[in-house]
């Protein structure tokens, strides 16, 4: 069963999963497969949704779709659900379709609430870091998106923790702080331990972590190469197969065979892992299928990790 927790400093709960439609949910994509994961999600006690602007592929396609997909099978229910979105990466051409400008910010909230047919986002981000606007610029966007009533809360995502720091504190000096900081987390990513704990535990924001499977490495699909349509199989697709190396495969076996001892699947394992972490308030998992999106949430079933097995995970994934 889902749990919830609460998100940094704040009365809002987040589930500990999370469906994330950056992947699987785009117009390539078969839109029934789509439809069943968000409703099953839901039905199993899933009631977070992240989106983005440039989410498909093509980009805005999976805001459109969602929007269908809650008009038919979940209208009755948004208020029981948590409903994200982010704006900050390249969404159209020209001088106005990119960064951080309070021009792009505004007219991309507009549009992602007209393609999800919503009123309001619970949670709207800022996707990156623009160094080439002024953080005071961006931030001023996304705070008076709350006064504006088109966002209850706001959030950060793969910031730099001096400027993600910077901008909770404007946050907080009007009222409107910052509740939760996105980015990539997982047993082969850990960047953030190291750069960003200091700033979520100062600020007391939440945490909520993207990748939980490195676009599933973290999971037994790629053990015995690249199956035809996996994400490196695709052209569209973020992960490459001349990532996968010899190397890494060969560390992903051991992990594998450390869940199958803890009766789980590695990408069970991988999701412990990231849950663990006390930081974490929810885990966006990205799914193909409906049976894999079980199989994510039978990851909230398993036993705590001893220290040996979390020593032998570092020495493996080499921290």
């Amino acid at each position: 069963m889902v749990k919830y927790n609460f998100c940094g400093n704040s009365g809002l709960q987040l589930p500990q999963l999370s469906l994330g439609l950056w992947h699987n949910f785009g117009d390539v994509d078969d839109f029934s497969t789509a439809k069943a994961m968000v409703c099953k999600a839901f039905e199993l006690g899933i009631s977070h949704f992240d989106l983005a602007n440039n989410y498909g592929p093509s980009p805005g396609s999976a805001e459109i779709n969602f929007g269908k997909i809650l008009n038919s099978e979940l209208k009755n229910h948004r208020d029981q659900m948590i409903i994200s979105s982010k704006a900050g990466h390249l969404m159209w051409s020209g001088p106005y379709g990119d960064g951080g400008s309070r021009k792009y910010m505004m007219a991309s909230l507009n549009q992602s609430l007209k393609r999800t047919g919503l009123d309001y986002f619970d949670i709207f981000y800022s996707h990156r870091h623009d160094s080439q606007t002024p953080i005071e610029e961006t931030v001023q966007a996304l705070i008076d998106m709350v006064k504006q009533g088109k966002a209850l809360y706001i959030g950060l995502s793969k910031y730099p923790a001096a400027e993600a720091n910077f901008a909770c504190q404007m946050m907080r000096e009007q009222h409107v702080p910052c509740l939760i900081y996105q980015d990539k987390y997982n047993l082969l990513h850990r960047n953030i331990e190291e750069n960003h704990t200091a700033f979520i535990e100062e600020q007391k924001v939440g945490f909520i972590a993207f990748s939980p499977l490195a676009q599933g490495l973290l999971t037994a699909k790629y053990l015995h190469g690249i199956p035809p349509n996996s994400r490196a199989a695709k052209a569209h697709g973020f992960l490459k197969s001349e990532e996968i190396t010899p190397e890494l495969l060969q560390g992903i076996a051991k992990l594998n065979e450390m869940a199958i001892q803890r009766g789980q699947s590695l990408s069970q394992m991988a999701l412990a892992w990231v849950l663990k972490n006390p930081l974490v308030s929810s885990v966006i998992v990205g799914t193909s299928s409906v049976e894999q999106l079980i199989d994510n949430i039978d990851a909230l079933k398993v036993p705590d990790f001893s220290d040996e097995e979390l020593q032998k995970i570092d020495l493996i994934t080499n921290f």
